[in-house]
Order: C-alpha cells, then structure tokens, then sequence
C-alpha cells in the first residue's frame, strides 16, 4: 500500500508539470509558414482617452507619413547586438545576438527580432501628418560599429519636415548591454503648440520559437506589468478572439514579448501616464499580434525643441541584468519593476526563484553551470535528509513485513473488510506508518517541481557546457547516456522498494522507469542531470537504509528463536 501510494503520488505530480507543458503547447495557435520579409496591414495605434491634452484624431497615413517605395536597412553593431533598422519607420527589423547561437544552427547568430517571424520593435508618433512606422525616414552618416574605445554608437534618422514641424529618432547603443535607447526629438516650427503621443510596440506572428523541445513548452507572447495589476501574460489566442485581459491605463509598467529564454520589452519611465494595447494585425502570410503602450510627449510651444526617450530591453532573461533595469534610475537602473518577472518559473515562482540564487551562488564558486546543478543537488538532497530517511525506512518496514501481507491476502482475499482488518493490525504491532512514505516525499515534490522550472527557464545554461560530450545544458543529450542512466537508477530503486501485493501493480511499477526513460530522451540535457544525480543519491540513501532496517529485523527475529 505504502509503495503504490508513493509512486503514485510521484508520477501524479510530475505528469502535472508535464501535461501542462502539453496544454500550453496544444493551446498554441497554429499558423501557416511566414514569407521573409512579409508586410503586415498594420495601422498607428490611437489612445482611447486624454493622456496629457485634447488630441484631434490623425487620419490616413499621408505625405510624411506615406509609405516609402523603397525600404533600405542600415546596420549597427556592438559587442553584444547587430541590429538592422529599416528606413520606412525608423523600426529595428532584424536583431542578432552575437554571444548566443542559433537552435538549429550553431555557426549562426540567434536572431530575435527577424523577417521569418514578423518579429520587430516599431515606434512613432500619432497625430496628423507626423511620421510613424510607416514614414520615410533619412539616415544621417555617421559611425555605424562600437569602436574598440568607444561606449556608445548613435544612430540619427531624420523624417521630411511638414508643416514646419521636424522630427529625428535617434538610437543609442551601449556597449556591454542590450538596452537601446530610443529618442524622439521634436523641433515644432510651427504657430501652434504641439501636443501628441508617441507609441512603442512589439510586433510577433503567433508561432513558438524554433529549437523549442517537443517535451518542454514555456510561455510565448506578449505581458503587461504595472504596479496595480502586476505581471500579466497574455495568450496570443485571447487577442485573436478579442478576449484579452490586462492593465489599460496606468502611470507606470512596460510592454512585453516572451519567448523561452528571451524577452523584448518597452520600458517608460515611471510616473509619466500610459496606455497598453494589443490587437490582432491582418497579414498576408501568417497570423500576427501587436503589443504596445502610448504615452504623451512633451507639449512643444510654437518655435520650442522637445526631445524624450523611451529604452528597449532585447536580449537573454538574465536575472542580475533583469534586476538591475528594475531599480530605480538612482541606482543605475531605468524603474521598470517587474521586470525579473518575465524568466518564466511557473507557479512556483516563490521558490523557484531563491533556488536559482542559490544556482548562480554556486556557479560564480565552481564556473560550470553542469557542476552547479549537481552541487544544488546535492545541498537540497542534504536539506531534505531527515525527511528522506523517514520515507525511506517506512518503505524498508514495508519491505519486511511484505511476505506477511501476501500471506494474508491468500487467507483473506475474498472477504476485503477481513483483510484491510489484518493488514491494519500487522501495521500496528510492527508500528508502520502506511502512509509514512508518503508524507516526507509530498513536502519535497514543490521543491523539486520548482527546481525543475529554474533550470528550464534559466538562460544562463543555454550552450554551456557541463563535460565531454554534454556541450550544451539546454539542448537534449546528443548521445542519450544520461537518459539511459536515469532510466537504470529508476530500475534500481524500483528494485529496492517495497513489491506490491497485486502483480499488475507490479507490472506497472515496473514499467515506470522504461516509460519516464523514453520521456527523458527528449529533455534538456541540465534537466535529466538533476533528476540522475538526486536518483543516484536516493538509492544511496535507500540502500543504507533498507540495509540497516532489514538487518535489524533479522537480528531480532534471531534473538527470538
């Protein structure tokens, strides 16, 4: 009884995370193969409401705002970052990670932002016959690459002036960081005063990213933060269906795209007042989305120059980078609180989070995230001893009085009432627990469920190696050694638990190992190492254990006779 219980619950609890993975996966819209470099019917956003002063309604997109014939690109590179900007909007069309590989090719650079997925950052200005993702814009000569002394690279593009007005947006990168500034500047030469709004959105088909394990699923579209409401996903089928729930207004709180490991979001100061949107776009190829936030620019007097920035956050879901963009601009920061929030641990985020501290603690100690999940391991197994022990000496006790309880469920198995009796009685003179095996394993399994979120959401082990032939955590064993260990320590410990009185039951428990062994093949190789090396630890445990118990019974049963 004990025994069945405990697996039981084991598989139960795990298939939870697995079959949740299934529905997120199932539940993904399906959209047809994307064309390279397809065009989206994708008008300028409008506020619904006031965000500074009376704004008239902008109409069709004409002269300034006119759609170039002809779309250039212009490339910028640092450290970090290649980023392709496109001459019609000023948008980044196309964003390369250099310090991270492609999933299906490892002699690429990762693109975040590309053609293949819709996949880009756009910006602009709403109000009548000012430019917007749409707008020609001019590209002003200068330095296009991160010289060896420099920190900075700048990139200016200029729109025809109309009616007087004149409108840049200028780009900064940073070396050593994936944060890029964006600056609207404003020179009103007009007799009027100048009050608009300025949008940012994140622009995406509905597809999951490539190299994503059949397996394994994590979240992908867009989130909403802010200080009401906190961190909202938000499905890309509910914005499709016109169902999507997040915060609208608010004075403060970014825009998001997630995808596993990597996350894009726009970043307004806090303080200034904002509103989120997110629409369905119409695409010629496959379905897509836009997610954005308006926010007012600087009123501009008759003959005044106003400037303001917003920054993009595009890069790895590193959590020391994460929480520093979440301090305040004092603290070298930029106030986007929440942030850290888009590393997707799950519900168990409350302690999935301190695990990965406690991850990355041991990894600046040792410098190999392979050998930090095993040390992590290992701690949490020395945390958990005392409980382990308790479960594994009921299992032991079980294990002794097993041909007892086959014995009588020969004599009593017609009459169930007269059996559970007998069975109670026996678990009471050798005073065994039933459920003792059960109780210490139920308060470790959030821990380990959360284990398992923080190593799957953890960028930091995307293309590191652990040794030999384990070149990459993240990706599945290319050899399948690990999976197959695993699949041998679950033979052993089955093997060293307690048999079930019903030999289907037995069957089934045997066949547990085979069945959660196949699964594995197709887990990340960092995971399948935790999972190795807390079996190979349990059976040490177990055995000692079982040892000790099974020895102590015989001893007794000796001084007996």
């Amino acid at each position: 009884m004990d025994n069945r219980r405990l697996l039981l619950l084991l598989v139960f609890s795990f298939s939870l995370v697995m079959l949740w993975d299934a529905w997120q996966k199932y539940n993904q819209p399906k959209a047809v193969p994307a064309v390279a470099g397809a065009a989206l019917e994708a008008p300028a956003p409008k506020p619904t409401a006031n965000l500074h002063a009376p704004l008239p309604e902008a109409p069709p997109p004409t002269g300034v705002a006119a759609v170039a014939e002809k779309t250039a690109t212009v490339t910028v590179s640092t450290d970090l970052l290649k980023a392709e900007i496109s001459t019609v909007g000023g948008d980044i069309v196309r964003l390369d990670l250099t310090q991270y590989k492609d999933a299906n090719n490892k002699g690429k650079d990762l693109a975040l932002f590309e053609a293949k997925h819709q996949y880009l950052a756009q910006s602009g200005l709403i109000g009548e016959n000012l430019p917007n993702h749409k707008t020609s814009f001019a590209v002003v000569p200068g330095n296009r690459e991160l010289t060896k002394d420099a920190q900075t690279v700048i990139l200016r593009l200029e729109a025809v002036a109309a009616n007087g007005i004149k409108v840049a947006k200028v780009y900064t990168f940073t070396r050593g960081s994936y944060l890029i500034e964006l600056a609207h500047e404003i020179d009103n030469g007009s007799d009027k005063e100048l009050a608009v709004h300025a949008y940012y959105q994140l622009q995406r088909d509905i597809k999951p990213p490539e190299g994503e394990s059949s397996m394994v699923s994590t979240f992908t579209g867009p989130a909403v933060y802010t200080d009401q409401d906190k961190f909202q996903k938000v499905a890309f089928a509910d914005i499709e269906d016109g169902k999507a729930k997040f915060a609208g207004k608010a004075d403060n709180g970014w825009i998001a795209m997630i995808q596993h490991y990597f996350v894009a979001a726009w970043l307004p100061e806090p303080g200034l007042l904002r509103e989120f949107y997110m629409r369905k776009l119409e695409s010629k190829v496959s379905p897509a989305v836009a997610a954005g936030v308006i926010v007012p620019a600087p009123l501009a007097a008759p003959g005044a120059k106003v400037a303001f920035s917003v920054p993009i956050y595009a890069g790895p879901q590193i959590q020391a980078t994460l929480e520093q963009l979440a301090k305040p601009k004092a603290e070298g920061g930029v106030g986007a609180q929440g942030l850290p929030l888009v590393v997707d641990y799950g519900w168990l985020t409350i302690i999935a989070a301190p695990i990965f501290w406690c991850l990355e603690a041991i990894y600046k100690l040792v410098g190999n995230w392979g050998w930090s999940i095993v040390l992590l391991t290992v701690a949490i197994k020395l945390l958990f001893f005392p409980l382990s022990a308790a479960s594994y000496k009921s299992m032991a006790k079980m294990r002794t009085v097993t041909p007892r309880l086959m014995q009588l469920k020969e004599r009593y198995g017609d009459d169930r009432q007269k059996l559970n009796q007998e069975m109670m009685a026996l678990y009471k003179r050798e005073k065994i627990n039933p459920l003792g095996g059960c109780l210490p394993i139920l308060v470790q399994i959030p821990v380990f469920i959360a284990l398992y979120w923080a190593l799957l959401g953890a960028v930091e082990i995307r293309d590191a190696p652990w040794i030999l032939w384990i070149t990459d955590l993240s990706a599945q064993d290319p050899y399948y050694i690990l999976p197959v260990i695993m699949m041998v320590t679950m033979l052993i410990q089955t093997k060293l638990n307690p048999t079930p009185p019903d030999p289907i039951q037995a069957k089934v428990m045997l066949m547990m190992p085979f069945i959660f062994g196949v699964m594995f093949f197709f887990f990340p190789a960092g995971l399948v190492l935790y999972w190795v090396v807390n079996n190979i630890l349990s059976i040490a445990q177990q055995w000692q254990i079982t040892r000790m118990i099974e020895s102590g019974g015989k001893a007794a049963n000796d001084s007996k006779a």
